[in-house]
């Protein structure tokens, strides 16, 4: 079988291994493509989240790889032959890249240049490169403004936005000046299963479950757009295939809410007071509000999320209480102490 090889990064982590489960395990995915998949299992890349799926199908193989080892990098590419490049890996926790900003440079800017430049140096006909970026690029919007479109001006406010704006701005020189086929999505906050729990929604639940104080920054009022991972990961390969070379597709998920309303509907759902709330010092740089205008992605590509945020919600807590050993799992191999 002739199938079409794609490398796949940051494929143990959170959304990469969702993307794995949702688009990969299709079956008609699976019979036209296979999957080099890569990760340098950081603390938030966890390999049992996709060990078995590896195991039991054939389409897929894993190279624990750093993207910012630029040697080594180039020697896959020149091994491999790929087809494509769908482009997850990246340092997103905005707390920690005001700790390490360099750590978010070698990783999300010079990273990304080692996969393009290899890309470029190898690219045979019909090869893709899809980026997949944030959209806390764009920065910060008011209450009343209207939601970011491909076209607003880029804007960060972290060392973790400002390094994914340079690998997207990367990304777009490579098509521009060596016409290397490119595609950048830029999606909204993503929840689900599988999400390490420094990020909003897995950290409550999970702290939820153990009747810990629940930290919320500042007043709890910023409004994050919300996107259910599996939502998120159809418009990747939408974009990935049908997408147009050089364009920027933004994905959202038309649930825009209150960081403070999110935390009280999870306690209403896990039957937990909300005495558990503890308001703490706000975030530096801390963004107002995201919202994300997805006409162009349901123009071009026929994508538009599914799952609305109360389904997505649910599901999300539900696979958390069915997971214990998930959790537990992370825990032991990271020390994880957020808010402790």
């Amino acid at each position: 079988m002739n199938r079409k090889k794609i490398l796949l990064t940051g494929a143990a982590g959170f959304i990469g291994a969702n993307f794995l489960k949702r688009i990969c395990l299709k079956k008609d995915i699976a019979e036209n493509y296979s999957f080099v998949v890569l990760d340098s299992l950081t603390y938030a890349g966890h390999f049992p989240s996709i060990e078995k799926d590896l195991q039991e199908n054939d389409h897929l193989s894993f190279v624990k790889m750093d993207i910012r080892e630029s040697e080594k990098i180039s020697q896959l590419f020149a091994e491999e032959s790929f087809d494509g490049v769908l482009h997850f890996a990246a340092e997103s926790h905005v707390d920690n890249s005001i700790k390490d900003p360099n750590l978010f440079v070698a990783t999300n800017v010079m990273g990304t240049l080692n996969l393009l430049r290899a890309s470029q140096e190898n690219a045979k006909e019909g090869f893709r490169f899809l980026h997949v970026s944030t959209d806390e690029v764009y920065g910060t919007l008011g209450e009343n403004d209207p939601a970011f479109c491909e076209e607003t001006p880029l804007a960060t406010n972290s060392p973790y936005s400002a390094s994914k704006a340079g690998s997207d701005l990367l990304v777009r020189s490579y098509f521009h000046t060596f016409g290397l086929d490119t595609v950048i999505t830029r999606c909204s906050n993503n929840y689900g299963p599988f999400q390490f729990p420094e990020k909003l929604i897995p950290l409550m639940i999970f702290r939820a479950q153990k009747d810990q104080e629940l930290p919320v920054y500042g007043d709890g009022r910023n409004i994050r757009d919300w996107i259910y991972v599996e939502d998120h990961n159809e418009g990747v390969w939408a974009a990935f295939t049908k997408g147009k070379a050089g364009e920027v597709y933004n994905l959202g998920g038309a649930s825009e809410k209150r960081n403070i309303e999110v935390v009280k509907t999870l306690l209403e759902k896990l039957k937990k007071p909300e005495s558990l709330i503890a308001y703490v010092e706000d975030r530096k740089g801390h963004d107002w509000r995201y919202a994300i205008n997805f006409s162009k992605a349901e123009r071009e590509l026929g994508w538009a999320p599914t799952v609305t945020f109360e389904a997505g919600l649910q599901k999300t807590i539900d696979w958390y209480i069915e997971n214990p050993s998930w959790i537990e799992e992370v825990e032991k191999k990271t020390k994880f102490n957020h808010y402790k």
